[in-house]
């Protein structure tokens, strides 16, 4: 379970099975507890092990047979395995999370030059088979660990860089760039999409959350104002999607919800990592209006609420993660006034 880092529209799921991956190379259904079926299906998540993969990357590109397949401990929307040294296989674990290999194919090559960071390079795509169902891809392998507090050298240096990286994303030319759809859940589009989520939220937590004041942020962002300039997001900046190496910033990964619209999902670290000097120093580095800060902080509310209302009853660790970046939202919501 991931509580604040769920790049789709779902809540917390639970396995059926204990064993999430079998050892056979078949697959093991998840179920989304929860999701607004009036905005989005619910993704059925089936994942594989590593001899699937073995059987996949032999029979499609068998000048890499011999290379061990390790799985990456980490990704939602895909699985992850180290191939070799110097790539790595991605396998999409929902129909819908298939939708993003095209996306990241046409695109990364466009965007990877323009950008201040490594981020993930395509190598190749491969097709279903073996009993997998979806369209799935080689990259090159980037060396780092997902970023967090104890691996951050200086937590304001890093927000800078963060910042930095997402200006550069949003000066790319987005002509023709993939709009706000079901390839990224919505990312870059109204947050109205998400209101009916929000509010069974609130409903769930009652009253373990400060309902007054928590509904009034939410409904400030709702009429905070967009330009309606589209501009390029990467739509999951979270701490996953963060590559940390020898204490800083070193890459940026998993495009699959990226898009070109309002970019206000891109500030939601802001709450769920930064804190004090370093939201500062990423606010002003980004030099967004009031209004984007507002969606953005929304943004990082709807993330913290869902994933409560979703761990409420089985993972104290998560819950005390979301007290934690709720409690930051109200103080710096009141704090700013705005």
């Amino acid at each position: 379970m991931e509580p604040l880092g769920l790049p789709g529209l779902l809540l917390p799921v639970r396995v059926r099975n204990a064993k999430s991956v079998v050892t056979d190379g078949t697959f093991c259904e998840v179920e989304g507890v929860s999701a607004d079926p009036d905005a989005v299906p619910v993704p059925v998540r089936r994942l594989v092990d590593a001899a699937l993969v073995r059987r996949l990357v032999a029979s499609q590109f068998p000048q890499w047979a011999d290379l061990p397949v390790r799985p990456v401990p980490r990704g939602w929307d895909n699985q992850t395995f180290r191939l070799g040294e110097r790539l790595s296989v991605r396998l999409p674990t929902a129909q819908e999370y298939a939708l993003a290999v095209d996306k990241e194919h046409r695109w990364l090559p466009v965007l990877g030059p323009q950008l201040p960071l490594p981020v993930p390079r395509p190598v190749t795509r491969g097709v279903p088979a073996h009993g997998y169902r979806f369209d799935w891809s080689v990259y090159e392998w980037i060396d780092g660990e997902p970023a967090s507090l104890d691996r951050i050298g200086d937590l304001t240096g890093f927000a800078k860089e963060l910042a930095a990286f997402l200006v550069a994303l949003r000066r790319v030319d987005p002509a023709t760039g993939p709009q706000p759809g079901l390839h990224n859940w919505f990312r870059g589009g109204p947050l109205h999409v998400y209101d009916p989520q929000v509010r069974r939220a609130v409903e769930t937590l009652d009253h373990r959350i400060p309902r007054d004041i928590i509904t009034e942020i939410w409904q400030s962002a709702l009429t905070a104002t967009w330009d309606g300039r589209p501009v390029w997001f990467h739509g999951d900046v979270a701490p996953g999607n963060l590559l940390i190496r020898d204490g800083v910033l070193a890459a940026v990964i998993d495009f699959g919800t990226c898009g070109v619209g309002d970019p206000a999902c891109d500030v939601a670290i802001a709450w769920t990592l930064l804190s004090g000097p370093s939201r500062e120093a990423f606010r002003a580095g980004l030099d967004v209006d009031a209004a984007t800060w507002a969606r953005g902080r929304a943004w990082a509310l709807w993330k913290t609420l869902i994933a409560y209302a979703g761990a409420l009853h089985d993972d104290p660790a998560a819950v005390a993660e979301a007290h934690r970046v709720i409690d930051d939202i109200v103080s710096e919501y009141a704090t700013s006034g705005r």
